[in-house]
């Protein structure tokens, strides 16, 4: 009985953590980023083709607005020594994928990484939610990974 109820309060604390995204590392402010913090923040739209090559069109949150949000190094800062700094982002089964923060940062690109949570107008499946990052303009969408729980930045050094 004892196993049953830690299993159960394993399980529940599993669920809570899946339903918000922490962001932590070399920001100046952490934060647990809510379904409903996300909501208030500005949404974006883009198309990205699955494994099979088909075009399927997100919406969600650019990850450059989260981590400005988070006070991360960016725009004229991210220079120097912050060229080294790269976001990993972890997954709910512990798939993992990296980005270079000039890869996010309007100043250094025009494509836009997102955190989404609808595809082709309907909310994300429950296998692939609440969210999933989204990088459009890759051959594979090997980073296009779901279930995003955090993110960290770091220095790679």
């Amino acid at each position: 009985m004892r196993a049953i109820c830690f299993l159960f309060v394993f399980f529940c604390f599993q669920q809570l953590k899946a339903q918000t995204i922490q962001v932590t590392g070399e920001v100046t402010k952490k934060l647990n980023l809510t379904k409903d913090d996300l909501a208030k923040m500005k949404r974006s739209t883009v198309t990205a083709k699955d494994k099979n090559g088909k075009d399927h069109i997100y919406k969600g949150v650019a990850v450059a607005d989260i981590l400005e949000l988070a006070g991360v190094t960016t725009g004229a800062q991210l220079r120097g020594e912050n060229l080294s700094k790269y976001l990993l982002v972890t997954c709910a089964d512990g798939y993992a994928v990296v980005f270079s923060l000039a890869e996010l940062d309007a100043a250094f690109t025009d494509k836009v990484v997102l955190l989404a949570d609808e595809g082709d107008g309907q909310p994300l499946p429950i296998d692939k939610g609440p969210w999933r990052i989204v990088v459009p303009g890759e051959k594979k969408p090997a980073r296009s990974c779901y279930k995003v729980t955090t993110f960290k930045i770091s220095f790679a050094k």
